[in-house]
């Protein structure tokens, strides 16, 4: 059979193959309108309005912003029985918690049950979760505490310290309700598992650390929360130390630990570990009433204002000198309690089959921030340890934190009198008690036996809290979070493909060891967009690919490389510098007599071959739909073709 008999042969075959093709021309404003959807509305919140009448619109407008319009139509007696039992178990627990964050946060304990009042009211008809319990957080209350002491000391002007706790917890909320309406939720997945991971992690351990300075008795304490000179302060005062408080402190931080770890054997006993704190609490302030301890050393919280949360709109604090402090706070904060609870949220979620909105979320934390801003309240979110009782207790609704703003309430008009000989020993108890829940051991070994650079980002984070700042490790944390993906970007992965043995399929060699090179063809694969970040080191993997390959043929003597073979299936992307580097690729690959093939381009990276005039230089008929076609274009050329016919049939086709 002669060369044209060939030719015509492969002609029709030719015929018969898909092409790839070029897509149709569309205008840049519905370009750009599709990629401003993708990017902000991937769960196109506005589908459900199409085609409805405007009552209707009216009504789905108000169930997105108020959820508790959409859930509030079904609510039955039997969910309000569930909801009823879950609110006041959680408020056993938000009552000795708050008092105990607020402290830590150098704030009047008083604030801890302000913050456990109104936000959880304005969650419950905002919020979109059934399950999260609102409230203060330990991290947030250490975070808030050791970045203000930075610009006022708030033992020297407790009322400018506590104005500016108003203030950043303003900035807090206007800073998360304003992620939530412009739909910029994709920022919190900066903060990766690992990162948080490590980041509690630490931060838990600096708060167990810093409540030795309760456990122990002492009045005077370093403000730094690096390990190094907590440990210092500590050691440098044994003369100082109380062992009444001590004592004190160890027994009941026994308690809570086996009640915990009772609740957690028999999970439908869950009651035992929620009630545990405020047992605590009631326990210790009989103890030191009837034993007249706070004459001995033990250290009481005092007196505790009678009454609901008088207004603060007027103490936030505008000063130049101040602002920049508050704003910064507000933001690292928020970004925080925000990040914990969207992940407590979606977590409960999962648990019980239903959706969150992640921008509806943000939207309820920044205005139950914004309005507790208003109301004496400090920074709030959805803690686990809360949540998580509130998800064992059985709650059905949101209804739950309703319950418990009313129990809250109740003990601010009539029980705070109660609270005056709570000892603070106890109160540090159980914040040691809950900060040791957030050490995740288990996660951490996870980590190290799946992903190892993960493990470092953990490790990061937690280093950098427990030995320099929570700032640093927060920084640290996120900035090898950012490189990480820049690494992603900037190195993306190129395989060399091979044929899978009595199969079409074609697979990574070093994955598949019986997968087997094509004699004369190099098959590569991409495996990420092509941005100027990442274009010359393509260049330079895939001419060094072809030197490792021509090299290896050389050594074994086998058929001698014609043709590289690009596939792109994987290369969602590719900017003007992509697209010269391709250029560049085609010219080495031309100067060295061989021939680029490329398979299946996505329509975007087509679109701009196209334009580029990339198309018209390489020539289409070496672009094929899948690698099989084009390794048996680049075979049947081998074969059946002489050099120079290779050139006529690109001509032809």
């Amino acid at each position: 059979m002669g060369t044209a008999d060939h030719e015509d042969t492969y002609y029709s075959r030719a015929a018969a193959i898909h092409r790839v093709e070029i897509p149709p021309p569309q205008p840049f404003s519905a370009s750009l309108k599709n990629t401003l959807k993708e990017t902000f509305f991937p769960d196109d919140p506005l589908r459900q309005f199409k085609n409805q009448p405007p009552r209707r619109r009216l009504l789905l407008g108000l169930q997105y912003v108020f959820p508790i319009v959409e859930w509030g139509r079904h609510y039955t007696l039997g969910f309000f029985k569930a909801d009823l039992i879950a609110g006041i178990t959680i408020a056993s627990l938000a009552i000795p918690q708050g008092i105990s964050y607020a402290k830590l946060a150098n704030l009047p304990p008083i604030l801890g049950l302000y913050s456990s009042f109104v936000p959880p009211l304005i969650y419950a008809v905002m919020g979109s979760s059934r399950d999260l319990a609102v409230g203060t957080v330990a991290v947030a209350s250490l975070l808030t505490a050791a970045m203000l002491r930075d610009v006022v000391d708030p033992q020297q002007d407790p009322q400018l310290y506590l104005h500016l706790a108003f203030t950043a917890t303003f900035f807090a909320g206007l800073f998360e309700a304003a992620m939530g309406i412009f739909r910029l939720g994709f920022i919190v997945d900066f903060l990766s598992h690992a990162t948080i991971v490590g980041f509690m992690a630490g931060a838990a351990t600096v708060v167990i650390l810093q409540q030795l300075k309760g456990v122990l008795g002492l009045e005077h304490f370093t403000h730094k929360t690096d390990v190094i000179d907590v440990l210092h302060s500590i050691f440098t005062q044994t003369h100082e130390w109380r062992w009444e408080s001590a004592l004190l402190g160890f027994v009941f931080l026994f308690y809570l630990l086996i009640s915990k770890h009772f609740s957690k054997k028999r999970p439908n006993l869950f009651w035992i570990s929620a009630m545990a704190p405020l047992t605590s609490v009631i326990l210790g302030s009989l103890l030191v009433y009837l034993t007249h301890a706070e004459k001995h050393g033990v250290q009481v919280i005092g007196h505790l204002k009678q009454g609901i949360n008088p207004p603060s709109i007027m103490d936030l604090n505008f000063d130049s000198r101040y602002l920049p402090t508050a704003i910064k706070t507000g933001i690292i904060t928020g970004i925080i309690s925000m990040a914990e609870g969207m992940a407590v949220g979606r977590s409960f979620a999962m648990f019980k089959n239903y959706h969150i909105d992640g921008n509806k979320e943000m939207i309820a934390f920044g205005m139950m921030n914004i309005v507790g801003s208003f109301t004496s309240c400090y920074l709030t979110t959805g803690p686990f340890s809360r949540s998580a009782v509130n998800f064992n207790a059985g709650c059905k609704t949101a209804v739950s934190n309703m319950v418990m703003a009313v129990a809250v309430m109740a003990t601010l008009l009539f029980l705070t009198p109660l609270f005056h000989y709570t000892p603070l020993v106890v109160l540090a108890a159980i914040i040691v008690a809950a900060m040791l829940g957030l050490i995740d051991y288990e996660a951490a070994t996870h980590l190290w036996h799946v992903d190892k650079f993960d493990f470092l980002v953990c490790m990061a984070a937690y280093v950098g809290v427990v030995f320099g700042s929570i700032q640093i490790g927060l920084v640290l944390a996120i900035g090898l979070s950012i490189m990480r993906v820049l690494l992603f970007v900037a190195r993306p992965r190129t395989l060399v493909l091979g044929n899978l043995p009595d199969s079409k399929e074609y697979r990574n060699i070093d994955h598949y060891q019986k997968a087997q090179s094509i004699p004369g063809v190099l098959i590569l694969e991409i495996d990420a967009p092509i941005y100027f970040a990442n274009s010359n080191y393509l260049r330079e993997r895939i001419t060094r690919w072809i030197d490792e390959e021509e090299e290896r043929i050389k050594a074994s003597g086998e058929t001698g490389l014609q043709y590289v073979v690009l596939d792109m299936s994987a290369v969602g992307n590719i900017d003007t510098s992509g697209i010269s580097m391709m250029d560049e690729v085609k010219k080495i690959i031309d100067r060295r007599g061989l021939k680029l093939v490329v398979v299946n381009p996505v329509a975007e990276v087509m679109k701009k071959l196209d334009k580029s005039k990339f198309l018209e230089t390489l020539g289409q008929e070496w672009i094929f739909l899948t690698i099989g076609e084009a390794v048996g274009a680049c075979n049947y050329m081998l074969h059946t073709c002489k050099p120079q016919d290779s050139e006529k049939y690109s001509n032809n086709v």
